[in-house]
């Protein structure tokens, strides 16, 4: 099957992280074309894991994922549409063409010198909260992993990702009536934002980006808050600034007495920094043979890669075809970029 062709099935096919039945549709697809393609095919809680076998020595892992940001119905205002060398539609860049260029590359390539294993993850999206340790298993057996996320707009590959986490601050306090008897209360929502006032205070002077994303609590105007919760987004450069502003957000502790204190890690991705491997110059050298131009450098948005990186395994992230508009309404993918990541993936097959 023609890789564009492919691409628009499994575009057409919507799959939001979390949606469950739309997931194992474009699952059953993908996997019946992994078979095709030479893959022996599994799944384990929805992920999806494919092998190939090759010759002797560890294998080389691809990592990529299926879910999207864009909920069912998006096509209806975001449709399926190939224009010159500009495809469109949801999921397109970010990352389905990745998928159809991998599965291209794998039916039209011969024996490889090392086993071909490939993790598709469901809930990428959302920080892989169930996949992490799949990722983690199948890089510790890995002699290189190569991400299929998008690559830098020139089409250059990733070699270290910003540390992403996700954390919500919980705060338990008493209810009573806000004017009849306040003193009986305890109001989280006030405890909540004296917690944030600290957050700031961890962050402060660090190389570190820090945004509250949501806050709930409360519930009445007459009723002193009994619950409140803030949903933190942080990206950190530096491992020693993650660990460092991690454990302060374990250690918080109530300003007010009876009040209670829990932050919960909702995911977790480490801070990956380009490590002293040679694998891009490995990787740019075999681009170089087939007459393609390539480098590499750090990005600041986080992926799987960000976990097998910081397990010290030689890693590279960015070999989807280039585009842009991650997701944005205006996602588009180059058809030629689907080309040229075809014939890359196929010369890395026998790294």
């Amino acid at each position: 099957m023609h890789p564009i062709e492919a691409l628009r099935r499994y575009t057409l096919i919507e799959s939001p992280t979390g949606d469950r039945k739309a997931l194992d549709e474009l699952a059953e697809v993908l996997s019946a074309d992994a078979a095709q393609a030479g893959f022996r095919t599994d799944r384990e809680d929805g992920h999806l894991l494919w092998s190939r076998p090759g010759g002797p020595g560890r294998p080389l892992l691809f990592l990529s994922h299926y879910d999207t940001v864009w909920p069912v119905g998006t096509l209806r205002d975001m449709p399926w549409s190939v224009e010159g060398d500009t495809i469109k539609g949801p999921g397109v860049y970010d990352t389905k063409s990745g998928l159809a260029a991998l599965l291209a590359a794998a039916s039209s390539s011969g024996e490889t010198t090392r086993e071909i294993r490939v993790l598709v993850v469901a809930d990428e999206e959302i920080g892989s909260p169930t996949a992490t340790g799949l990722v983690r298993s199948a890089a510790a057996e890995a002699h290189a992993v190569f991400g299929l996320e998008p690559p830098h707009p020139n089409g250059d590959l990733k070699t270290g990702r910003r540390g992403s986490t996700r954390a919500r601050v919980t705060v338990t306090g008493i209810e009573s009536h806000a004017a009849l008897d306040p003193d009986a209360g305890v109001n989280a929502i006030d405890e909540l934002i004296d917690q944030l006032l600290r957050v700031r205070a961890l962050v402060d002077g660090r190389q570190v980006l820090l945004n509250t994303g949501t806050i709930e609590g409360g519930g009445r105007t007459n009723v002193v808050a009994g619950h409140a919760h803030a949903d933190l987004g942080l990206r950190f450069l530096d491992p020693a600034d993650e660990e460092a502003v991690l454990g302060g957000l374990a250690k918080l502790s109530p300003v007010r007495p009876r009040a209670e204190i829990a932050t919960t890690l909702l995911a977790h991705r480490a801070t990956w920094r380009p490590g002293t491997d040679d694998l891009l110059a490995r990787v740019v050298a075999v681009a170089d043979s087939i007459g393609q131009k390539l480098g590499g450098s750090p990005a600041d948005g986080a992926a799987d890669t960000n976990t097998t990186g910081a397990m010290g395994v030689p890693t590279v992230d960015g070999l989807a075809p280039r585009g842009g508009g991650a997701h944005a309404r205006h996602e588009w993918v180059s058809a030629a970029g689907i080309t040229e990541r075809i014939a890359l993936l196929e010369a890395l097959f026998s790294l």
